[in-house]
């Protein structure tokens, strides 16, 4: 088997060691045998919707992000939007994470078109939330990571979020939810990175876009003491 994945934008969303995530999901790939290949669009490049089976979106100062919504709605958005209907994964966190609704509105300059394969939208706030954060998943999966966001995030109505905060402000520090999952659309504020501590959920992504070429797969169980040991220890922080 093989699994492509698309690091969207690298050079512009690439803070709060989010690349870790990219690793994350190479390396428990290479342990089972499962080749991979790593596309890095960035500005000015076109996708192929029918090429990788997992995009990554990190995330990035409002700079940033004003460069690449323009160059995602110019080059980019039709075919992602295909991509998502045809059963690729997106994982997107803060700033990618914000691109995924239907807008996000800075505190200053206009309002940014996000990509709407989520129904959300996300308004900046007056103070960040910044700190560890614990979050219980509806099949009761704990994941845990760091925010530090000003933006709020509100989801629309029937729009599954990631998991209820145990421990953070989540979304919006408001209605006690963090992220989305939503089909094969997940996003959140946590980063970390995210998947080192969280191998369920890199286990999760990996089966859910291999699944879009070879149907149901089964993964191989891996030793994961040490990335149990980083959940906990991360489960255990309170500050």
């Amino acid at each position: 088997m093989k699994l492509r994945i698309a690091y969207l934008y690298p050079d512009q969303l690439n803070i709060y060691g989010d690349r870790g995530n990219i690793l994350t999901l190479y390396q428990r790939c290479q342990w089972r045998g499962i080749e991979v290949e790593i596309l890095t669009p960035g500005l000015g490049d076109t996708i192929d919707p029918e090429g990788p089976d997992l995009y990554f979106m990190g995330g990035g100062q409002d700079s940033q992000q004003i460069q690449v919504c323009e160059d995602i709605h110019q080059r980019k958005a039709h075919s992602l939007k295909l991509a998502g209907e045809h059963g690729a994964v997106f994982l997107t966190i803060c700033g990618g994470y914000q691109l995924l609704g239907n807008y996000y509105k800075p505190h200053n300059g206009d309002e940014l078109k996000g990509l709407s394969l989520i129904d959300a939208y996300t308004v900046a706030g007056n103070t960040r939330y910044i700190g560890n954060v614990a979050i219980e998943r509806p099949n009761g999966q704990q994941v845990v990571g760091f925010e530090n966001h000003s933006g709020r995030t509100y989801l629309g109505k029937g729009v599954t979020p990631l998991g209820k905060v145990l421990h953070g402000k989540g979304n919006n520090g408001e209605d006690g939810f963090e992220g989305v999952a939503q089909g094969n659309f997940y996003g959140t504020y946590l980063h970390g990175s995210l998947l080192p501590k969280n191998p369920a959920l890199a286990d999760e992504l990996i089966g859910k876009a291999l699944q879009r070429r070879y149907g149901t797969v089964q993964l191989e169980p891996l030793n994961d003491q040490i990335e149990i040991q980083a959940h906990q220890r991360a489960l255990a922080l309170k500050h």
